[in-house]
């Protein structure tokens, strides 16, 4: 009970440091998407299961209520991530920190990606690729370097434990 509330306060507290701290003080590419760095950790080292896969879609879709970008989007790609990361969890060993960073990287990577796939399938704008693209290694070295202090300095981060 006392986990699902610590993970609960995280969750609150990265949504208010995500939506109304860092932007008043951080310009865009420098701004860490915390939401990303939560989904990713709950992947590889939480279990649990179904409602994560809500959780991680919930998450993303309060990203694009307040992203401005198209809703839905963030929804899809983090949840996406999420149920490739848990396929991921349950075939390798997770529980490094060096994995969660290489991890954190490549999710905000797919992220941008996956992003730019839906735009080119589901819309006519051509002006956000350039601003995806020009931002996407910027921002993802941020969310990397993010989740290294979170991961080395945070003691609910620990190694893989049953919800």
């Amino acid at each position: 009970m006392f986990r699902w509330l610590n993970l609960f306060l995280y969750v609150v507290m990265a949504v208010i440091l995500q939506f109304t701290l860092l932007p008043a003080y951080l310009d865009d590419p420098f701004k860490p998407n915390l939401l990303i760095i939560l989904v990713c950790y709950l992947a590889l080292r939480e279990d649990i299961g179904f409602a994560g896969v809500l959780l991680a879609y919930m998450l993303g879709l309060l990203h694009g209520t307040f992203s401005g970008a198209h809703f839905g989007l963030a929804g899809i790609s983090m949840m996406l991530i999420f149920m490739f990361l848990k396929k991921v969890a349950d075939q390798l060993y997770t529980d490094s920190d060096n994995l969660m960073i290489v991890v954190v990287f490549l999710a905000t990577v797919v992220d941008a990606i996956t992003s730019m796939l839906f735009i080119l399938l589901f819309s006519s704008s051509t002006a956000v690729y350039n601003s995806i693209l020009t931002n996407l290694l910027p921002q993802a070295a941020v969310n990397a370097l993010v989740a290294s202090l979170f991961f080395v300095f945070t003691p609910f981060c620990g190694r893989r434990s049953l919800l």
